[in-house]
């Protein structure tokens, strides 16, 4: 024998993997996976595809498979071989697969494959299915196993029992990388918390705040720091940036023991043109169809069967290898159509069937949706889906995308430019308040006051309040009790419940001195205390997507910008004392000291909640002791409570058992 590439030997002109397929017929991935992969089906692909630290004929080694059809030659690269890949070329298998197998590789090392394409040109590639990603400026996969002893049986035991349709679901939303920072040092010159760090104040913070979910904007892996995350090239690595893949399963496993659940946004619509990444992986548009005319990105060829495997394996990962509990995929409405930012009419294309939407992402979404629901019954899936779009949260066997939440921008932004009114302008456009409820139960809808709605121009939510400082604070807490007495899951901004001024910005962590000021942290303490009667109070999150949940008594009262209406645990005709809640909503700085309103029961009542109590940063009119009801017909209602209404302020009622 003749020595070769260090790790490798040459035998009669085989390098030591194709001695050892000789020897063993080893195969990395088997012809039934391999078959599955090119049908569009196989979806656990993650534990063959990738790099995989394993054991061939007694000796430790790491296995690589990567597919790329159209390559004339594969080399693996990296620091095991100073980036020279003289004796690691890859084996070609049948459906596109090539492999290797090497003892020299071990786990930490960075590596690419170095493709040469049928037209002559070397290209080196990051692995799309990497679990962990050399962190940038580099742009190397990083060889890594995925062991962790999880401590979160409880946890998902109590996921798994009963519908989360019938949980509360009141979401943060989070940037791991500004939400705080510490002093930089030379390896982390932003300051980013780490994952570990995070796991170390993120749950108690949660827990303090009344939270039941955090929803992690993108962490697979971007090489662009201003891109958030949305622009991904690493669809199965958690970013570096905070720390390895077993620091992340430490975070999520102490969200879960803390009674946090954990939601990753991810991204299915396109990825990003960097040249390391999927963008003509083997020399050919292998994983895009054309340019995203929005983001200058690429959108995912949904008609390839391998995509659809790559993407739904991707989905797949993060509920299962790091028992995540619901997935938002982003960008949804861009999937759907053919022409989504297409302004020009000459420029329009149409499906067979003469309409604008892409078929082809429609199926793929029903296969998605459908395939994990199978798998993780107990688990959801979010659409952020903005226009009006049917059916996006009704099974596919229905018609519908298969979806279980959608956000409702209807009613983020009829409601935000409500709230962003001058007082005198309300009576004239109170319709944007109550219009949400002509659709509500549509669909299964997600409140949403993300971080689209304060950045780029467009101001932080305290900061489109009108009046003077009282009354952007009065307005603030009226904005938020709102949200969590409408109808439907809620979703809020990280700032969002310190009332921050100015917008968001990535590459800052959250403004936490103004906690040193009264009046945000009021408005802190006041987000709390909502947060934590809202887990207590059924009649607000039992019913949430149907009207056996919600009552009008008082919708078309411009003139007054008062809303009234009953929020029910139980169907009407089941529903008892204890079951059900009033609220009422006022968006005039007026104030009124004796305010009729029907209730359905007769007996006292108490005043559980008022968003201008002084330890809020209010008034202090408030309604206290108890309230007895009068036999006296109003708004429906067989019975009528006399009430102190504060300005700009709401109240929850309930009756006394």
């Amino acid at each position: 024998m003749l020595p070769a590439t260090p790790g490798l030997i040459v035998w009669r002109g085989f390098t030591f993997l194709e001695r050892s397929r000789l020897m063993t017929n080893l195969r990395l991935i088997a012809e039934a996976e391999a078959f599955l992969y090119n049908q569009g089906t196989y979806y656990h692909a993650y534990n063959k595809l990738g790099a995989h630290i394993m054991e061939v004929d007694g000796q430790t080694g790491v296995g690589f498979v990567v597919w790329a059809p159209n390559a004339s030659h594969v080399w693996l690269v990296g620091d095991f071989n100073s980036w020279q890949g003289e004796g690691y070329e890859l084996t070609q298998l049948p459906g596109g697969f090539w492999q290797i197998f090497t003892t020299q590789a071990k786990p930490g090392d960075l590596y690419k494959y170095r493709i040469l394409t049928r037209r002559g040109r070397i290209m080196y590639k990051a692995d799309p299915f990497a679990f962990m990603a050399e962190k940038r400026p580099g742009t190397a996969s990083r060889v890594t196993g995925l062991a962790y002893d999880w401590h979160d049986t409880e946890w998902l035991h109590k996921r798994s029992r009963g519908s989360h349709f019938e949980k509360p679901l009141n979401i943060y939303e989070m940037h791991l990388g500004s939400w705080r920072r510490k002093e930089g040092t030379p390896d982390n010159p932003e300051g980013f918390l780490s994952y570990r760090e995070l796991a170390a104040e993120l749950p108690r913070y949660l827990v303090d705040m009344g939270f039941t979910h955090v929803e992690f904007m993108p962490v697979m892996e971007p090489p662009f720091d201003g891109s958030w995350g949305y622009q991904t090239t690493g669809y199965f690595a958690p970013t570096s940036r905070y720390g390895s893949p077993q620091d992340f399963m430490f975070l999520v496993d102490s969200l879960h023991q803390a009674g946090i659940g954990v939601i990753l946004d991810w991204v299915p619509g396109h990825f990003c043109r960097d040249e390391h990444g999927l963008v003509q992986f083997d020399g050919s548009n292998l994983y895009e169809t054309e340019e995203h005319i929005e983001w200058g990105t690429y959108k995912f060829n949904y008609r390839l069967n391998e995509v659809r495997s790559f993407l739904i394996s991707s989905a797949m990962f993060w509920l299962d290898i790091y028992h995540v509990d619901g997935i938002r995929c982003d960008g949804i409405s861009s999937m759907l159509y053919l022409n989504y930012g297409v302004g020009a009419p000459n420029l329009k294309r149409f499906n067979e069937r003469g309409g604008e939407e892409d078929l082809t992402a429609v199926a793929f979404l029903q296969q998605l949706n459908q395939t994990l629901a199978s798998f993780f019954p107990d688990v959801f899936m979010i659409a952020e889906e903005s226009t009006a779009w049917p059916l996006v949260t009704y099974p596919p066997a229905e018609g519908g995308l298969g979806f279980h939440y959608k956000w409702d921008m209807g009613w983020m932004n009829d409601t935000l430019k409500y709230m962003s009114l001058d007082f005198p302008g309300r009576f004239y456009n109170h319709r944007l308040l109550t219009f949400s409820m002509m659709y509500a139960f549509n669909e299964n809808f997600v409140l949403p006051l993300s971080h689209d709605e304060v950045v780029h121009g467009k101001h932080s939510l305290i900061g489109r309040m009108p009046g003077d400082y009282w009354r952007q604070f009065a307005n603030l807490r009226l904005l938020y009790l709102y949200q969590m007495t409408h109808s439907g899951a809620k979703l809020n901004f990280m700032g969002n419940e310190m009332a921050q001024f100015i917008e968001w910005r990535f590459a800052e962590q959250l403004e936490w001195f103004l906690l040193d000021y009264e009046k945000h942290a009021q408005y802190k303490h006041f987000v709390a205390r909502l947060n934590k009667l809202y887990l207590q109070e059924n009649a607000l999150w039992r019913q949430n997507y149907n009207w056996d949940g919600f009552k009008w008594l008082e919708a078309d009262n411009a003139e007054q910008s008062v809303l009234l209406f009953l929020r029910s645990a139980k169907a009407p005709e089941r529903a008892q004392r204890s079951d059900f809640v009033l609220v009422l909503l006022n968006f005039l700085p007026d104030s009124y000291q004796e305010y009729q309103v029907g209730v359905p029961f007769a007996g006292d009542y108490l005043e559980i909640f008022n968003s201008d109590a002084a330890e809020f940063g209010g008034s202090g009119k408030l309604n206290p002791g108890r309230l007895t009801a009068e036999k006296q017909h109003m708004h429906g209602q067989p019975y009528t409570l006399t009430l102190r209404v504060p300005p700009l302020g709401g109240l929850i009622i309930k009756p006394v058992k």
